[in-house]
Order: C-alpha cells, then structure tokens, then sequence
C-alpha cells in the first residue's frame, strides 16, 4: 500500500468517527431536552397556579369589573352545573371570567341562632374591620348593605369596586357575608315616578338579574340575601303602584328563583319592616298590618327568614309594649306617654313569630338590624335622635346584651346583625349622623363598654355551642 493510499485511510477513519461520536452527543442532547420537557410539563399540569386553572388574574382591588385574587378560605362543594335561565345576565365587555357557581357551604342548613354586625367598607382599612369581626368580636357574619344605584348605574355597566375589596377580605376571614341589596337605578324604575325618592325597579326581573350577577361574580361568598329594606315606608318604597305588599312579594318570588337557580345555599331574606305607629298606606304601613298583607300575598311561599328590625329607642328589651315601666328621668316621651307596640322590641318580634307561626309556617326571623343608641360621649346629636341621650353607655351595653340572650333564648330567630360596629370612625364621629350614635366604637376611638361585652358574649356562645 502507497504512503498516500496510507493517509486517505486514516482521514477515512477519523471521519467515521467524528460522525459517530457527533451522532451520539446529538441523541443525548435530545433526550436531556425531551426529559426536561417532559418534567417541565408534568409540573404545571400539578400545579394550578402555574397553569392558571381557576386563578383570576392579579389586579388592583378597586380595578372596576375585575375579581380581586382573593378566595373564598371554606372547603367549598361543587354544585351540577345550573341550567341557564333569564335571570343570568349576559356577560360584558368589563367581565372577566370567573369559576362556576360553588354551592356555599352552610346556610340554609345551619339552623342555629348567630349574630353578626353591621361593617361600613372602608376602602383603607377593610382587612382590619374583618379581623376585629373575627377576633374581638368572635362572630361569623357581617351584613353589607348594596345600593344597587350605584353598582350598576347604566344597564350591564357595573362598578364592583367597593364589592371587590369587602367580600374577598370577608372570605379571608372566615366570615359569611349577609348583603341587602336596595335602591333601584333610575333607569329601572317605573316611567314618571319620583326618582329622588328610593323606590322599587318597573320590572322585577331586573332585579333578580343584578342578585345573580353578584353571585356569579363571587361564587361561595355571599352566603344570605335580604331582598329590600323597609318597603312599608314610602320613602323607601316610592311607587306608581304605592306600598302594595302584592307588589314588593312579586319581586321577592322573582328573586327567590333566581337565586336558588344559581346557589341553594343561599339564605333569602325577606325586607325587615320598619316599626312605625303611622298607617295611613301612603306614607307608611304599620309594620303589624303590613306583615298581614305579606303572608296573605305568599311571602312564606318565597323566603327562608322572615326579616325584621328594631332600634330599641330608650326602652329595655326585655319589655313587651303594655307593660313599659314609666321612666320620670327620661326626656323622650314617646313609650311612657304614648304607648305603642313599636316602641318594644320584645313586642315586634314576638308578634312577628306569632303571625308566622298562625299562618302554619315555622320559618323563623332574621333581624337584619337591632341597636340602641347613645350620645353621651359626644358633643351633640342628629335631629330627631332626643332618645339616645337618655340612653348611657352603660345602658347601651346592658340593652344590647339582653336582647342577644333574649332573642337565643325565645327560639324565634334565626340570625340576628347588630347595628353597628364602625360607622362612628368612618364617619369621624359626626354628630349629625344618624348611624353614628349606634357605632360600638366612639369618639377619639374609644370603644364602648359594649364592645368588650358583645366579644365576651359571643366567646362564652360559641363555646356553648362547642360542648
């Protein structure tokens, strides 16, 4: 063999191998970047947050039309899918997409009497309003009153800003969330009403559309409805159609379907009345003839609770109406001189439970609102508020107290809102608001003796509840 036939064969095989190991590294190459593939995907498909699987997206809170990142902390069941029906809202341009309705975890099951508290949102301090429900005043509902006018002003155009931050942080804090849901836009009320007076929408559908809309919006949530507030009042109920309780069951029944269409869980309320010594059927209904004329419209028929308020004016509650001790230090007159059964608080409810009860029904009363007010650590009051300087501090507490052990002890309600834990600070302790006298928190954030006395209540109730 020549020198050069030589040296071609040796470029030969130095080729041949250079291929052979360039082949080898290429597969092994390859098979490192299928493994890691395969890894890669194999983990998001585990992970929903990294897969994005009913995660809403990250937003500011007060984004209009967007679900804040927050959920519901419950163990939450999952519901049959719902079958679409008129009353769920096409969704808009400012939806995100949200989970499927989750059947809420309690309500209507849990018979058991509870009390919760009335909380003004506070756009800067909501999470500590939640924790002090929690763990001050050791309670498991809040009541969130909704102004649908100012939720949806323009059809199908929503701001959920303000729902945005309460709820979620409500979830947070392991709380049931009760909303009343009241004052209907301009542009669902009947043609030529008075519409700087608070009435009813012209078409009840519409109505029972933004119920929906919220539920859909926050599956799991919002755990009871109080369908109105007060609508034997005109000023509440102003209408082409006037105080008719035929009127106001339609839209309770259009409500009531709707919502149980979406989640049974949630507890429906009816609109609590206001106790009210006027009858005339134009300005106001006394609040015992108008229950007359809602049981006699169907409103059982429609309803898990029946609604109900009173703020105890300057009266004990351990007091029916006719038997009210004469009080000569008090300056407010009305229950002494005037007796009526508005002023006692023992005697609206009892008479409520008794109506329902004659009407062969066992629903029970969720008193949507109960207080009693007191200016005596402030440096004036709202107009027409001469009661509550005749109510202490330590009077506020006691009445409260007896009216919680009272209404658990007569077996007649079911869930019951304290009237209320913060307007006195949201509102800067202004004396001419109304809301501020009730507030357990008083001027120069000084809680009164009545905050301290409900944690301590509600502590030893849920221990009860524990043996």
């Amino acid at each position: 063999m020549s020198v050069r036939s030589t040296a071609r064969n040796a470029v030969r095989r130095q080729m041949r191998a250079f291929v052979v190991i360039w082949i080898g590294i290429t597969l092994v190459m390859g098979a490192c970047t299928f493994v890691a593939i395969y890894m890669a995907y194999g983990s998001l498909n585990q992970n929903p947050r990294s897969s994005g699987v009913g995660i809403p997206p990250v937003t500011t809170p007060t984004q209009v039309g967007v679900l804040p990142t927050a959920i519901p902390t419950r163990q939450l069941t999952q519901p049959p899918t719902p079958t679409p029906t008129a009353t769920q809202p096409a969704a808009t341009a400012t939806d995100e997409p949200t989970q499927g309705p989750t059947a809420t975890p309690l309500p209507v099951d849990d018979k058991r009497f509870d009390v919760g508290i009335q909380v003004q949102e506070s756009l800067d301090n909501q999470d500590l309003w939640m924790r002090t429900v929690e763990e001050q005043l050791h309670m498991d509902w809040i009541k969130q009153q909704v102004r649908w006018e100012n939720f949806e002003p323009q059809r199908d155009q929503y701001d959920w800003g303000v729902l945005d931050i309460v709820l979620p942080s409500a979830a947070e804090h392991h709380l049931h969330v009760m909303l009343s849901i009241v004052t209907a836009p301009d542009w669902a009320r009947e043609p030529g009403v008075d519409t700087s007076r608070h009435g009813p929408p012209a078409n009840p559908q519409d109505y029972a559309e933004f119920v929906v809309a919220i539920l859909q919006r926050y599956p799991g949530m919002v755990h009871a409805i109080e369908v109105w507030n007060e609508q034997n009042l005109d000023r509440e109920w102003t209408s082409a159609r006037g105080l008719s309780a035929a009127n106001y069951v339609e839209l309770l029944r259009t409500t009531y379907q709707a919502v149980k269409a979406v989640d049974p869980g949630v507890i429906v309320i009816s609109g609590a009345l206001s106790p009210t010594g006027l009858s005339d059927g134009i300005r106001a209904w006394d609040d015992f003839t108008y229950m007359d004329q809602l049981i006699s419209a169907g409103m059982l028929d429609y309803v898990d609770c029946v609604g109900a308020h009173h703020n105890g004016i300057n009266v004990s509650p351990n007091y029916n109406w006719n038997e009210i001790p004469n009080d000569p230090s008090a300056r407010f007159r009305g229950p002494f001189d005037n007796p009526h059964h508005s002023w006692s608080f023992r005697s609206t409810l009892q008479t409520y439970a008794n109506k329902i009860q004659v009407a062969g029904s066992d629903k029970k009363l969720c008193v949507t609102e109960f207080g009693w007010a007191s200016v005596e650590d402030m440096s004036g009051y709202p107009a027409g508020f001469e009661f509550a300087r005749d109510n202490t501090l330590e009077e506020q507490k006691d009445y409260i107290i007896q009216a919680m052990t009272n209404m658990r002890d007569w077996d007649i309600v079911w869930l019951a809102f304290l009237w209320n834990l913060n307007y006195g600070p949201q509102a800067g302790w202004a004396t001419d608001n109304d809301n501020v006298p009730y507030s357990l928190i008083g001027p120069d954030w000084n809680f009164r003796p009545a905050y301290g006395a409900v944690g301590e209540w509600m502590q030893e109730y849920r221990a009860s509840l524990n043996q």
